[in-house]
């Protein structure tokens, strides 16, 4: 399910209507796939540490499978774990994704994931506004960005 999907706004078909060819219209990429950083990273059974990785889009299928899950069922917390692990393609060099490796993340990177889930489905984006303590300057940050501190 690795795809870019070509769409075109309203502003931009009636601006494409008045040319001969067409070529004048401007395409956007829908953005499926997000990269992210883990806070902690997970460790694999040869204690190698991945901390970057890529999770995609929702389907509604996505969201409607795991509720079929018997382990979602004795335990609704489970939900996101069997979530998480449908739309994380990729941690480091790891590709299997599946919920015991979303079970051996560190609560810290399990609670990331699940608010950049959020972020990317709900939203759409993953930048979070925030103030600075110091100077009450607002700003925005990117959540899928680099470790904290870095630039």
């Amino acid at each position: 399910m690795r795809r870019s999907v070509q769409f075109q706004s309203p502003e931009q078909v009636d601006a494409g209507a008045g040319t001969r060819s067409g070529s004048a219209r401007q395409q956007e990429s829908l953005r499926t796939e997000f990269g992210f950083e883990l806070p902690r990273g997970y460790v694999d059974e040869s204690g190698a540490v991945h901390r970057t990785g890529v999770m995609r889009l929702a389907t509604a299928r996505d969201e409607l499978v795991p509720l079929r899950d018997d382990r979602v069922r004795e335990n609704s917390a489970y939900l996101s774990v069997v979530l998480i692990s449908r739309v994380v393609t990729r941690i480091g060099t790891v590709e299997d994704i599946h919920p015991g490796v979303i079970e051996d993340l560190f609560a810290s990177d399990l609670a990331f994931l699940q608010d950049f889930y959020r972020r990317i489905n709900a939203e759409g984006h993953t930048r979070a506004a925030v103030t600075c303590p110091s100077c009450d300057e607002e700003f925005a940050v990117n959540l899928a960005g680099g470790r904290l501190g870095e630039s």
